[in-house]
């Protein structure tokens, strides 16, 4: 079938341990996060739908192996099952290997041809599993793919099964960090304010949850953000996203999606992480958000509530030097949905908006069009993302600041570099109305002058240059 069997591979982590042990140690994980027995949660159920999608299977299914039992967090074509037992079992065999396991022909295989789910009703001929591991090696349960009929696994779909398993994991890091800084927080509080605490501490956990804790370092680039929300209470709906992709390149996205409180954290985190996900498979960020935006139709039916967005997704790709380390410049590919353009801004204070137009809202049309924009960034430039709570935010005297006036303002500071750009929005956002009634969230990246290039750091995470 083209795809090695690699049964019991034991990780790094596993190595000069007896089985008990690993064993042991692998259900201590999957206590730590938490998750056994939980009530459904729409991010995982996500994952199972596009799971099913993208393999044109009629099962797919988000596990976790239990001592005794394998429980399913989230199923897509296997309604009324909560959990099977573990033994004997395929996804109980598929987490002893950190590589994906696959059966082609269940009913032929060795491995899987006397298990109740081949032999029985169900009748199980084909099934791929991707382990969800942790960054200590340990298996908390699989990612599955399942048919009724033989089939084969290319390469690249055993990569996206690896994919899907690993947002998995962000998704149970997520939850995981999220309890445990609000239990932490629980217990500091005073009785007497434990309520009005409560909410704001679970909306700045659950905010910070929703953006990178830092930003990460680019050859070449400075970056810095600031977010700041409308109320320390309430969840907002603003989000920024850098991340690398294929190529030496990087995806720069930013974002508002629609309503406050809990339901916008939701949407959040999907937009968000199937971005990250539909990056890895289309070198057209245009291509990605169509497909965002049918993915959000598609969940519209299952809630009352509208749900949409608009984003900002900017993909950039350094233009090597023959000379120097450092890339000369960055062509830059940008497409928007229904979102404030871009600017960019030269050293010399020119600033120009890289708009798409007829860009539309993402998750309200079936037909939505998105169409790119491309321009280069070169050394003493700077590329400027906002939401619109810059442009709504309102002066002292009631007066909306606006479009014109950012662009405006912007012009003034030609020649900043990203952080010093960044601290003059954020000293204007100051001298504004307090109660304004929108969140901001603010992305800058620079080229350092030509003078200023040589920087010996990595690809490490950079703290300096963003502000919570």
């Amino acid at each position: 079938m083209g795809v090695p069997r690699r049964e019991a591979a034991r990780s790094p982590a596993d190595r000069g341990k007896s089985p008990e042990d690993v064993e042991a140690a692998r259900i201590a994980a999957v206590r730590r996060y938490d998750i056994l027995d939980t009530p459904p949660d729409g991010a995982f159920d996500r994952i199972a739908r596009l799971a099913a999608r993208w393999f044109d299977v009629p099962i797919a299914t988000v596990t976790i192996v239990d001592e005794d039992r394998i429980w399913f967090k989230a199923t897509h074509g296997l309604d009324g099952v909560t959990q099977i037992g573990r033994d004997p079992g395929l996804c109980g065999s598929a987490i002893l290997a950190d590589e994906p396991y696959v059966v082609t022909d269940a009913a032929h295989d060795p491995r899987s041809r006397d298990n109740p789910l081949v032999t029985g009703d169900l009748g199980v001929r084909f099934y791929a599993a991707a382990p969800i591991v942790t960054a200590e090696g340990e298996r908390l349960g699989t990612v599955n793919v399942i048919d009724t009929r033989p089939r084969e696994i290319k390469e690249a779909e055993i990569d996206t099964l690896r994919d899907l398993a690993a947002v998995v994991l962000d998704e149970l890091e997520l939850r995981m960090a999220a309890i445990h800084r609000l239990r932490a927080e629980r217990e500091q509080r005073q009785q007497a304010e434990r309520d009005r605490s409560e909410i704001e501490s679970f909306a700045s956990t659950l905010q910070r949850s929703l953006i990178p804790p830092a930003l990460p370092r680019i050859s070449g680039l400075e970056l810095a953000a600031h977010y700041q929300p409308a109320s320390v209470r309430q969840v907002g709906g603003d989000f920024y996203d850098v991340f690398p992709m294929a190529g030496g390149r990087w995806a720069v996205v930013l974002g508002d999606v629609c309503g406050k409180g809990a339901p916008a954290a939701a949407l959040t985190s999907f937009v968000r992480y199937t971005l990250r996900s539909l990056a890895a498979h289309h070198d057209d960020p245009a291509e990605a958000l169509t497909e965002l935006n049918t993915a959000m139709i598609a969940e519209q039916t299952l809630d009352a509530m509208p749900k949409f967005c608009t984003a900002v997704f900017a993909v950039l790709t350094p233009q090597p030097s023959a000379e120097a380390s450092e890339p000369t410049g960055f062509d830059v590919t940008v497409v928007s949905g229904g979102h404030p353009p871009p600017y960019l801004l030269s050293p010399s204070g020119d600033v120009r908006p890289l708009s798409t137009p007829e860009g539309m809202l993402i998750g309200m049309l079936p037909d939505a069009r998105f169409v790119t924009c491309t321009a280069t960034l070169r050394p003493g430039d700077a590329l400027v993302l906002y939401t619109d709570g810059l442009t709504e935010a309102r002066t002292h005297g009631g007066e909306e600041f606006g479009e014109e006036a950012v662009r405006a303002f912007l012009g003034g500071h030609g020649g900043c570099r990203a952080d010093e750009l960044t601290g003059h929005v954020v000293a204007l956002l100051d001298r504004f109305d307090a109660q304004r009634a929108d969140d901001v969230a603010l992305l800058v990246l620079s080229m350092p002058p030509v003078p200023d290039l040589q920087d010996p750091a990595g690809s490490d995470t950079q703290e300096d240059g963003e502000r919570q």
